[in-house]
């Protein structure tokens, strides 16, 4: 069905000519009386017409739409032609005079159908240029998102698998050292047996000589001998060998259940956050981004400030230094709420001193010689005890509460996420490691343990921190690398120092994604970017730096180095 001139889109592609006779010129303009296209030379012409110059004749766009001929159906011999305001019905002119619309207001029909027409195009045109392709561009995202999502779940498949089969391991090696149990135990007990056996073998043999012996007697010549030979206590029979009835082991099954097997395995869940809402592009500039908060906007300004300022100096500048009262050396430092810093050493002794270096409390804990300390966003010191498998925290008030128990893992590393508030955890059990993550609350929320190829990707994750994309820097001693992953546990790389040896220890990340690393073999300081690549020997003994065991990067953005002696370097590295 051909649409009519009314129905025809306002931007479709369709060629407008003149609707006078044998004019075939582009259509510009429009008259509203007689609902006829006309070229600018037709217009003038129609103008100084003395039947049509007072026409109302306007260019094309502005238009009035023709009213589409359509019969009254209370008098169909008549067109309707007006609108009754009060009931809001379309009538034709004789429906004015009839009791049902006696009295009402009226309005040109053709007025009221040109402004709904007209405010029917422009939601069309919403439609076709905002609605259609914004929807489009979702369906793309989501189809984004299936890929992604399928990458992820098939890496948790992948996980859960190498779980399994790592428990499968563990039974096995437990199931041959209790059967390598159960053989020793059968040996000493057979050799009990064979023993006893003997010992009965050896009275038989006795016996047997005994007989021969009284046989030897038995003679009417030798009854002197047999007398004498009867008193004598060589021919005391001896009583038989005592022999017991060995206990045999007892094997007791496990109590196990269903739901503890599943525990082995791990456990899937969500994150406890809201899924966020896509970002659609506001209707009135169709290449703009949804508007941030206020807060937001200003965070992102002044994030968005500091990377446009700062880049890596040519050179670093030492700024000072000075020593830690309370420890013998700095294995970790932790930065607190107005540039506080916590500070920890190999015995122990977990320090808080001001920006002056006075300290302001000390406490004894049971960590060495690793980052096993962190300030939350809400300014609590939590802090891991390895040898009680607990995670504890200290109020602002020296409040100390236990916070998580983590099991039969061995937690080593923690670091609280300046992102989100997440905690991540580094841990250890039975020669293997992990990463832990858990939410603001001390809910479990993530474990990352395995690559997609099902092998370990940490051995001993003794220093842990998060870059500003989110990815989860782990320092491994055992396996002499930094292990990097993205957010949803999937390996990224790992880097294993320069040359041959990398023994790496205090790690740490600033706001351009660097990642530096001290190396205790070479005594260096390594800085990456954030995709790993190596960038420089940033520190060395050269510059004073013999001994580097922790870094820390604080609010003006300068690098604390923390030594085996008792010092902390602060240098300045970014411009």
């Amino acid at each position: 069905m051909a649409l009519s001139e009314s129905q025809i889109p306002p931007d479709a592609q369709h060629y407008l000519v003149c609707g006078s006779e044998d004019c075939e010129k582009n259509c510009q303009f429009y008259c509203n009386d007689c609902h006829q296209p006309m070229c600018e030379q037709c217009r003038d012409e129609h103008q100084k017409n003395k039947k049509t110059k007072s026409h109302e004749v306007v260019p094309y766009k502005q238009r009035k739409r023709q009213l589409p001929l359509e019969k009254c159906k209370i008098h169909p011999t008549r067109n309707i032609e007006l609108l009754c305001e009060d009931c809001q019905i379309p009538i034709c002119s004789k429906c004015t005079g009839t009791k049902e619309h006696r009295g009402h207001a009226f309005t040109d029909l053709e007025l009221v159908f040109t402004e709904k027409c007209s405010h029917c195009h422009i939601e069309i045109n919403k439609i076709r240029s905002y609605f259609e392709p914004t929807s489009q561009d979702l369906k793309k995202e989501i189809a984004g998102d299936v890929t992604e999502m399928k990458k992820i779940i098939e890496g948790v498949r992948t996980s859960i698998k190498a779980e399994a089969e790592s428990v499968k391991k563990l039974v096995d090696r437990i199931t041959s050292d209790k059967i390598e149990q159960v053989n020793k135990i059968e040996q000493s007990l057979l050799e009990t047996l064979n023993g006893q056996n003997q010992k009965i073998d050896d009275y038989i043999n006795y016996l047997n000589d005994l007989i021969k012996t009284f046989y030897g007697y038995l003679s009417p010549s030798n009854i002197e001998q047999l007398t004498f030979a009867l008193k004598s206590e060589n021919l005391v029979i001896r009583p038989i060998p005592e022999t017991s009835k060995p206990v045999p082991p007892i094997f007791t099954t496990g109590q196990y259940s269903k739901e503890d097997v599943a525990k082995l395995l791990g456990r899937i869940t969500f994150p406890n956050t809201k899924p966020q809402n896509r970002k659609i592009k506001p209707m009135e500039t169709a290449s703009t981004q949804l508007k941030p908060t206020g807060k937001q906007r200003k965070q992102d300004r002044e994030k968005s400030d500091v990377k446009q300022t700062l880049s890596l100096s040519s050179s670093v500048t030492k700024v000072r230094k000075y020593r830690v009262p309370g420890v013998d050396d700095v294995y970790h430092i932790s930065l607190g709420k107005s540039g506080r810093l916590w500070v920890s050493d190999s015995e122990g002794n977990l320090v808080q001193t001001d920006l002056q270096g006075n300290q302001q409390q000390k406490i004894q804990t049971s960590g060495e010689l690793e980052g096993y300390h962190t300030v939350t966003q809400d300014g609590d010191l939590i802090y891991t005890d390895r040898y009680n498998k607990v995670i504890n925290r200290i109020t602002p008030g020296k409040t100390i509460t236990e916070f998580i128990k983590t099991g039969d893992w061995e937690p080593l590393s923690i670091h609280s996420s300046h992102i989100n508030g997440d905690i991540l955890v580094g841990m250890r059990k039975y020669g293997e490691g992990k990463v832990t993550r858990y939410n603001k609350t001390g809910t479990e929320i993530q474990n990352i343990q395995r690559d997609n190829k099902g092998q370990t990707l940490y051995s001993d994750p003794h220093y842990i921190t998060e870059n500003i994309n989110g990815d989860v820097c782990v320092s491994d001693f055992n396996k002499h690398a930094v292990v990097v992953v993205d957010k949803s546990g999937q390996h990224r790389f790992s880097y294993t120092g320069q040359g041959s040896g990398f023994k790496p220890y205090g790690i740490c990340t600033d706001v351009l994604g660097h990642i530096m690393v001290c190396d205790i073999l070479r005594g260096t300081v390594h800085l990456l970017d954030q995709d790993g690549q190596f960038l420089s020997v940033l520190l060395t003994p050269q510059q004073g730096v013999k001994y580097p065991r922790s870094v820390c990067v604080d609010d003006e953005n300068n690098l604390l180095v923390g030594q085996l002696i008792n010092t902390v370097g602060v240098y300045k590295y970014l411009l």
